[in-house]
């Protein structure tokens, strides 16, 4: 009986100290503000986007291809929008670089589905464009939300695709930071942003600006202004808070290229 008794003391207590534990539990919950949504993505205003794609060439065909392309393009852009299309120079030999754009996943099934029965296209350029090239890469992209597509204020100079990779958490967490850096370097006159533009299909959590300078050695003596800039040290600092790693292309608009 005894036994019994101690028992039931023992559960007693472990039950009130269960019921005071839930209790204050659902107390602090109450308290709490409630939680915001972050986003580990992008958050689209609309369906526009833009498909990156970086073709290797052979080393002995470069040529060949950049004049096989400079002739039948045409048969491309007939199906859907060319923003720019490059040569890179330094940060990927034989390499090009082009942008297309596209107004919903639908529009850019269509536009594939076309070029696949296109028999000019086929026959005159890919049949032939194919076997010089070592691989290809694409990447869907959209413009951040506090950019646009601005051309250059003159033709010829050079581009940088600046791509950094910064940790995870997309716009939502450092789109501020960046937007501030990149604006700090525009609104100083140190360089033209011709667009800034996050990953959405490929390696995530990418950012990438699209810089153009009138030559290679201007774009030298406008990063040794900047970099003794505080106002641009400041920016940049700040942005690189949430950075993981940065690479970049220097490339030449081919003649064929809206953007040039």
């Amino acid at each position: 009986m005894t036994l019994t008794m101690n028992k039931l003391i023992r559960l007693r207590s472990v039950l009130r100290k269960s019921l005071f534990h839930t209790e204050h539990f659902f107390s602090l919950k109450n308290q709490l503000p409630p939680s915001a949504s972050i986003s580990t993505g992008p958050q689209q205003q609309h369906r526009t986007f833009y498909e990156f794609r970086t073709y290797s060439i052979q080393p002995h065909l470069n040529t060949a291809f950049l004049k096989l392309t400079n002739e039948k393009i045409h048969l491309r852009t007939a199906h859907s929008e060319l923003i720019g299309y490059w040569s890179v120079e330094y940060g990927g030999l034989n390499q090009v670089f082009h942008i297309w754009k596209y107004d919903s996943y639908a529009q850019r099934a269509s536009v594939r589905a076309s070029l696949s029965q296109d028999p000019g296209w086929i026959e005159q350029y890919i049949s032939k464009a194919m076997p010089m090239l070592r691989s290809q890469d694409n990447e869907v992209t959209y413009l951040v939300p506090w950019s646009t597509i601005q051309k250059p204020p003159k033709e010829g100079g050079v581009y940088e695709l600046a791509t950094f990779q910064m940790k995870p958490g997309g716009p939502a967490v450092w789109s501020a930071a960046f937007q501030a850096a990149v604006g700090t370097h525009t609104g100083s006159g140190y360089s033209h942003s011709v667009g800034v533009f996050h990953s959405e299909f490929g390696q995530l959590n990418q950012v990438h600006v699209l810089w153009w300078y009138e030559s290679a050695d201007q774009r030298a003596e406008t990063r040794h202004k900047s970099h003794g800039d505080a106002r641009v040290v400041a920016a940049v600092r700040e942005s690189a808070a949430y950075l993981v790693s940065q690479k970049n292309k220097l490339m030449f608009p081919c003649a064929f290229s809206p953007i040039k």
